[in-house]
């Protein structure tokens, strides 16, 4: 708003590295997690992990809503989890209080930067509040005959940011930066990761109730993007496909739920070279454009029937053909196919029933709807959902000019089962799970391995705000 108090804050300052260590903390709306990182000469290390549930209903979108209670239990969790330090870093919570943008600006000074930025956050600031935190940060251009240069831009509401510095107050830490989550992935990757070169990443943090999908090239942040979903809606789709608790549909997710080596295969169509007719322009799908309204719905286009000259032939819905999710005859291969009474075979001999009747499986034998399966279904619809916000992120990069080499999955979702060959599968590109402790040695000597092991891909932010101390 062009009315708003526009301060650059200097709690996200990037000076963390005079900290020998620090305790990276990341708020989520499921889970909260703790990373002491420390530094040992050129090297770094982790001296303390931890997670802990975040109580109900106290963190979402909007952010937190409970201070004393939340950095009541980051105190807790540092305190069992072997933290030692003091000093913190934390990133500001829910998708809803804080805005990260990057932005194409031409070559410009450091004064004139400086005047463009303040123009740019103050058109571009989203919050009802008048006073928000602020901060950019420009790279390099690689050519360096390139006339423009990248900025990457952060406001957040000063609400927020009182609320991030109160639990660490109430946690028993001081809050030496306030980091935002996409800046936190990028230094992991700088960090861990730095075989890629200039391939260009995709990670996706698949968090409780939102995802982040944003997209690196040599540890620079290329695309953020937020979407407001995440294992959540995978977790409810169960219960209400199953008819079970949210509690009991999220033990099923992790216990039984794994997507079929099959699943996604159909889902990658690359362009026919082949297909005749004018070419069409191409109209690239902005993921950070107001929707429109959908227009009315077309009635159902019917199919000709099989026999053209038969005029007692039923009608196919043609639509109901494409889709997946639509009611289809069901079968079971232990139904009775036994001949009626009083059958004759081709030779108008009797047929003896009992010569063809179906054997009846024996109790306790398995049948086709498997809990693998079962499990499968009830979440498919929100699964594809989620590919299609990926493609659509990437399809949209794609439109500007650029590609995506590999697909990163982090976050609590990235544990379902199959959901990196799912993901490669129906984009065609390679996906892995990330782990943000790849190439960090663990010296903590309270640190829980069995517990590191269940949760690895939980802790990409919380790890990656503690690499603050590793950049300057």
């Amino acid at each position: 708003m062009g009315g708003a108090k526009i301060q650059r804050t200097t709690r996200m300052a990037k000076k963390a590295k005079k900290y020998g260590s620090v305790v990276g903390i990341d708020i989520g709306s499921q889970n909260i997690k703790v990373a002491e990182i420390a530094s040992r000469g050129r090297e770094y290390v982790i001296n303390a992990l931890g997670i802990a549930p975040t109580p109900e209903g106290l963190v979402d979108q909007n952010g937190v809503y409970d201070t004393d209670t939340i950095g009541a239990v980051v105190k807790d969790l540092c305190q069992k989890s072997g933290v030692s330090v003091s000093n913190a870093v934390v990133s500001i919570a829910g998708q809803a209080a804080i805005l990260v943008r990057t932005l194409e600006v031409p070559k410009m000074s450091e004064s004139e930067l400086k005047q463009h930025m303040e123009w740019e956050i103050s058109r571009n600031q989203p919050f009802a509040e008048l006073t928000v935190q602020s901060d950019y940060a420009a790279f390099e251009p690689t050519d360096p005959n390139a006339q423009n240069m990248d900025v990457i831009m952060a406001i957040a509401a000063q609400s927020a940011v009182d609320t991030i510095m109160g639990i660490g107050k109430k946690g028993g830490k001081q809050v030496v930066a306030i980091d935002v989550e996409p800046l936190a992935v990028a230094r992991t990757l700088a960090t861990e990761f730095s075989e890629l070169g200039n391939e260009t990443i995709c990670v996706i943090d698949i968090g409780h109730k939102s995802t982040s999908i944003n997209v690196y090239r040599s540890g620079q942040l290329l695309l953020p993007r937020q979407v407001p979903t995440g294992g959540e809606a995978v977790t409810q789709a169960i219960a209400g496909s199953l008819g079970v608790s949210v509690e009991e549909a999220e033990a099923i997710k992790l216990n039984e739920g794994e997507i079929p080596a099959t699943a996604g295969a159909d889902s990658f169509a690359p362009a026919n070279p082949f297909m005749g007719g004018e070419t069409q322009e191409f109209q690239p799908y902005n993921p950070f454009a107001e929707e429109e309204p959908a227009p009315p719905a077309a009635e159902p286009a019917m199919s000709a029937p099989a026999d053209a000259e038969n005029p007692f032939a039923v009608p196919v819905d043609a639509s109901a053909a494409d889709d997946p999710y639509g009611a289809a005859p069901t079968f079971s291969p232990f139904e009775s196919a036994e001949p009626a009474p009083g059958a004759f075979d081709e030779n108008g001999m009797p047929i003896d029933p009992a010569e063809h009747a179906v054997p009846v499986p024996a109790e306790g034998a398995p049948v086709p709807d498997a809990p693998s399966n079962r499990v499968y279904n009830a979440m498919a619809r929100e699964l594809d959902e989620f590919v299609a916000e990926v493609r659509r992120s990437i399809d949209y990069f794609r439109s500007k000019g650029g590609d995506v080499n590999r697909i990163f999955l982090a976050g609590g979702g990235a544990k379902l089962k199959g959901l990196d060959s799912f993901v490669s599968r129906a984009l065609g590109v390679p996906c892995e799970k990330l782990d943000p402790t790849k190439s960090l040695a663990m010296t903590g000597k309270r640190l829980d391995m069995t517990m590191v092991e269940a949760h690895r891909p939980d802790f990409l932010i919380a790890i990656g705000n503690g690499l603050h101390i590793a950049f300057d």
